[in-house]
């Protein structure tokens, strides 16, 4: 069974309809890129999955949670999926530590000292164990990142929905998050990620999506998207990334 299930999704905002019925399923431990032009509804569809955006036609259910009108339906999918963002949303006024900590104690009512503990493995697993008292403005964007992906982590996620993590970065401190990624991937967690970086799409995932004007254009693995792309917009696209 599906970890996520898209069936037939639309999405209009006024007369622009941005999601012309997509469809996708998405096994447990698959990593899987979603790629193309600025525009192509990439990142309109994982807000939609997360429940950040309504849906005008179609079904999507997480782990058997489906997104629903209620908002018990809505909480229930979220407890299930974590999404990290381009910008990285750290509260300033709290330490590190504290940014991790605070969603499990709020939302799922987990204890202080549990919620230090989950918070004090997954910086660690993302590298940052020894930045716990630091705060956010005495981080680089890199670590500010690797702490907003230990925040997800520390809900228990079953998937993690990542919108171009590394666009905002400098060059130079990308792969630091790429790397975090890498392991999370080994490990087995579900990633379904917007991205531009087409060398980790490239050796890291499962599958890529292709999407153009609104819909699945093309998918199938790397290596098949890459090598043999069968539509003039996905040649082209791989043209403009290997130009880039």
């Amino acid at each position: 069974m599906p970890l996520i299930a898209i069936d037939n999704v639309k999405k209009r905002f006024g007369d622009n309809e941005v999601l012309k019925g997509i469809s996708l399923d998405v096994e447990p431990g698959e990593v899987i890129a979603i790629i193309g032009k600025s525009g192509s509804g990439k990142s309109t569809l994982l807000r939609c999955i997360n429940g950040l955006e309504s849906i005008d036609e179609g079904n999507i259910s997480v782990a058997g949670a489906k997104l629903g009108a209620s908002e018990l339906e809505l909480r229930n999918l979220r407890l299930k999926v974590g999404m990290i963002f381009q910008q990285f949303n750290l509260f300033p006024h709290l330490s590190v530590g504290r940014n991790v900590m605070i969603a499990p104690m709020i939302v799922k009512g987990t204890s202080e000292a549990d919620a230090m503990a989950t918070a004090k493995a997954n910086l660690e697993k993302v590298g940052l164990g020894h930045k716990f008292d630091a705060f956010p403005d005495q981080l680089s964007g890199g670590q500010q990142q690797r702490v907003a992906i230990a925040r997800a982590l520390s809900m228990s996620p079953q998937a993690l929905l990542c919108d171009e993590i590394t666009s905002a970065l400098d060059p130079e401190l990308v792969n630091e998050v790429l790397t975090v990624m890498r392991g999370l991937a080994k490990e087995g967690m579900t990633l379904l990620m917007v991205t531009h970086e087409m060398r980790f799409a490239r050796e890291v995932c499962n599958r890529l999506v292709f999407m153009h004007q609104g819909k699945v254009h093309e998918i199938g693995p790397p290596e098949e998207l890459f090598g043999n792309p069968k539509t003039p917009e996905l040649q082209q696209f791989i043209g403009m990334t290997q130009g880039a």
